[in-house]
């Protein structure tokens, strides 16, 4: 059996990073992976620990250790129960590890205890692996109830004496249990002066949430209190409850008895468990906010400058975040979708969201884009590249700057004299490819030439890849954008220069010239070239340069899979009269390559007939490969445009893309052949290899998004002011770019082979 993994499990590590605690993670050592599956409802990880025993994981966060449950699991009983004077039924919402069932039965008075989790297998994992807390979930005197809590509560009305809700954090489906009608049906299920507790986060991280919790719970009992209790293994280190009452008067912070056999709960430890720290008490009780601020918080001024980000792709989050670091910038981000603004827009200071269509041709559409640009002092253009034409034409309208991460196309060189008497700045190419590819070129080139050195070989290749863990597929490859957009990119035409030649390569040839590329002896790449080289010679200042090719990396295999589906016809987009919805896949490929019927055994045989393979070992593998695919198969096919690029794109979108918990790699590298005045010769490389967090942002995502930001500061800080088409070429544009990018950590590294 092959061994277990999880995506939160890297380098023998346990890593806990969550967007509800941004900033921060806690990590524990692993010994060994326990058990790992995907419930109805939630992924589930048991792993054992080297200093905390064994863990239960669910969506990546904590719910509890052997080390440290027992402060958790005594305080959210023992406070709502030790100072209720009698309570004998008890509900517990969640908790299917059974450590809240194990404290309520502490009570001499509790006569049932019922416990209700959605999810049967928190239960089931928790016998198996945390037998210490769940062995009394076999007690004759607890009823386990799988199902939902919500209806459980609204069957059960004015039956308990206490309830508690030992749920997650308040995301999801969990959300819920934080709103007021949850509250509603605890409340309308207790008896008379019965009591609840519930998980009630941290006062580190979440007092806006508490302060809710307490203005929620006190509309609907007359004695609610926010108190709380350590743990190391939780975020911050600590957790509180709210704990109210439906009895008037009742004061929740005096035990009226004692508990046996506990670890951290005692007497005096309840009472001092509504005794706030000043930050907290203040915050809660009078409304008035003790915590220092600092960086971007520390500033009270108002922001000077107004930035309009128009897109929603997974560049736009990275480059907002670098823009709202400054506090002196407010940002709008505007999609086709309110609601896809919205979600970009989440946790961002000084940012708000708005609906635009950069690329409507509607006269409203158009005016409400032109007056948006018009209020802002600049305007990222993240949409479709078709779009920047327009984008631009509204910001000559409105003198608004503009920076984009696209090429310049010739419709934007169109615009270049109206861009000059509007006086803005129209800055492009700053992403990654291109973007950060020119910063370090113009920097070695300009370097060897200081030193009386030539350029005579220029090699730059850049690939966006799946991290070689994640390339567990027939290509090597998965889409992080347009799945049909990455496929037409394999149809370009190509021309480099080789040893002082012009090379032109057509579309349908492309994937014949890939060969390998040597980087490390890590990868086995293979690269080919992308777009035009040849005018890089005069925009990089190296006419005496042989060879100036500029191109893609992919992984091994890659290039003969692609050329075989260019054979068989699938990346061609004219439209197919027989192409219509409700034929299975097999009898597409049979469509598309001429076969005489849609037997597996006739495809295969035309598709080798087609695809002339070298030898018997790639045709296996290729032919596997469409086998994964579908082509073969009496599936539906997911007819889309009666075309079959897009069809087949229908397909690969499900089959690659990035699952939850994978990381991308960035690899790019500039490889200079310099002849020194000595006549010396040396190869100088400028290398990246970067890894996407799984839990964060994607290396492409960053390393597109940051250098964007970097330049949007750079132009409202006057020092890119010359108005114009500008791009990355020149020294005066790359040394600024570059020197920030460095200050972040984002550089290339450099060497001497």
């Amino acid at each position: 059996m092959a061994p277990l993994t999880h995506r939160s499990i890297k380098d023998g590590w346990f890593r806990e990073i969550n967007s509800q605690w941004p900033g921060q993670a806690m990590t524990l050592k692993v010994n060994r992976i326990l058990h790992v599956e995907k419930s109805l409802y939630q992924d589930v990880l048991v792993f054992e620990s080297e200093t905390f025993g064994n863990v239960l994981v669910l969506d990546g966060v904590i719910q509890c250790t052997e080390r440290d449950e027992f402060s958790y699991q005594e305080m959210i009983a023992h406070l709502p129960l030790a100072s209720h004077p009698n309570p004998k039924k008890v509900l517990v919402i969640g908790g299917g590890d059974g450590g809240v069932v194990r404290e309520v039965l502490k009570h001499d008075t509790v006569e049932q205890v019922v416990l209700c989790d959605i999810d049967e297998a928190v239960i089931r994992v928790s016998k198996q692996f945390l037998p210490h807390m769940s062995s009394l979930l076999s007690d004759p005197r607890v009823v386990v109830h799988i199902g939902d809590g919500f209806k459980f509560l609204a069957d059960n009305t004015s039956t308990y004496d206490a309830i508690i809700t030992d749920s997650s954090d308040p995301v999801g489906p969990a959300a819920s249990l934080f709103q007021k009608p949850y509250f509603e049906l605890l409340r309308d299920a207790l008896t008379p002066g019965g009591h609840i507790s519930t998980q009630g986060e941290c006062l580190w991280i979440h007092l806006g949430l508490i302060q809710d919790l307490i203005k929620t719970t006190r509309a609907l009992f007359p004695v609610s209190e926010y108190a709380f209790t350590t743990i190391p293994t939780y975020p911050s280190g600590q957790i509180g409850f709210m704990v109210a009452s439906k009895e008037a008067g009742r004061d929740l912070s005096k035990p009226l008895r004692p508990v046996p056999n506990t670890r951290y709960y005692n007497a005096e430890v309840h009472k001092a468990a509504f005794v706030l720290p000043e930050f907290g008490r203040s915050f809660l009780s009078e409304g008035k906010d003790l915590r220092p601020q600092f960086g971007a918080n520390a500033t009270s001024k108002a922001p000077s400058k107004k930035v309009l980000l128009l897109g929603s792709g997974a560049v736009a989050l990275p480059c907002a975040e670098y823009v709202v670091r400054n506090p002196d910038n407010a940002l709008t981000i505007a999609c086709r979708t309110l609601k896809s603004a919205e979600a970009l827009a989440e946790g961002l200071r000084n940012t708000t969201a708005a609906s635009l269509d950069a690329g409507s041709q509607d006269p409203a559409k158009q005016a409400a884009l032109e007056k948006a640009i018009a209020e802002h002092d600049l305007v990222i253009s993240l949409v479709p590249y078709i779009h920047h034409a327009n984008v631009i034409k509204a910001a000559i309208k409105g003198k608004t700057n503009v920076v984009t991460t696209s090429y310049i196309s010739p419709a934007i060189r169109e615009l270049e004299d109206e861009i000059k008497k509007a006086g803005i700045v129209v800055m492009n190419e700053i992403g990654l490819d291109p973007g950060v590819d020119h910063l370090y070129a113009i920097k070695t080139i300009d370097e060897v030439h200081a030193k009386g050195g030539k350029i005579k070989e220029f090699h730059s290749f850049c690939g966006g890849l799946p991290a070689p863990e994640c390339s567990d597929n027939p290509l090597g490859y998965k889409f992080s954008w347009s799945a049909r957009g990455a496929l037409l990119a394999l149809l370009n035409s190509a021309s480099y220069l080789a040893d002082g030649q012009q090379v032109d390569v057509q579309g349908k040839d492309l994937m014949g010239t890939a060969k390998p590329y040597y980087i490390t002896p890590a990868f086995a790449f293979v690269a080919y070239p992308n777009r035009n080289s040849v005018p890089f010679r005069e925009y990089y200042n190296i006419p005496e340069a042989e060879t100036v090719v500029r191109g893609t990396l992919r992984y091994q295999g890659f290039p003969e899979f692609i050329k075989a589906l260019v054979a068989l016809g699938f990346l061609n987009l004219d439209a197919k009269e027989w192409l219509k919805e409700g034929l299975t896949w097999a009898q597409v490929t049979q469509q598309a390559i001429g076969a005489s019927d849609a037997n597996e055994s006739t495809l295969v045989a035309r598709v080798k007939e087609l695809c002339k393979f070298p030898d018997a070992g790639e045709s296996r593998r290729i032919i596997s490969g469409l086998k994964w695919i579908g082509l073969f198969s009496s599936a539906p096919a997911p007819v889309r445009d009666a075309n079959l690029l897009d069809t087949l794109c229908a397909q690969l979108e499900t089959l690659m893309k990035y699952e939850d918990g994978e990381r991308d790699l960035v690899m790019l590298q500039h490889k200079f052949v310099v002849e020194w005045a000595d006549g010396a010769t040396d190869t100088l490389t400028a290398t990246l290899e970067a890894y996407g967090e799984p839990q964060g942002h994607s290396a492409m995502a960053l390393y597109v998004g940051v250098p964007c930001g970097i330049a949007v500061q750079l132009v409202l800080d006057g020092v890119f002011a010359t108005p114009g088409v500008l791009a990355p070429y020149s020294k005066e544009i790359c040394d600024p770019i570059r020197e920030v990018l460095e200050a972040q950590g984002l550089g290339l590294v450099e060497r001497v082979l």
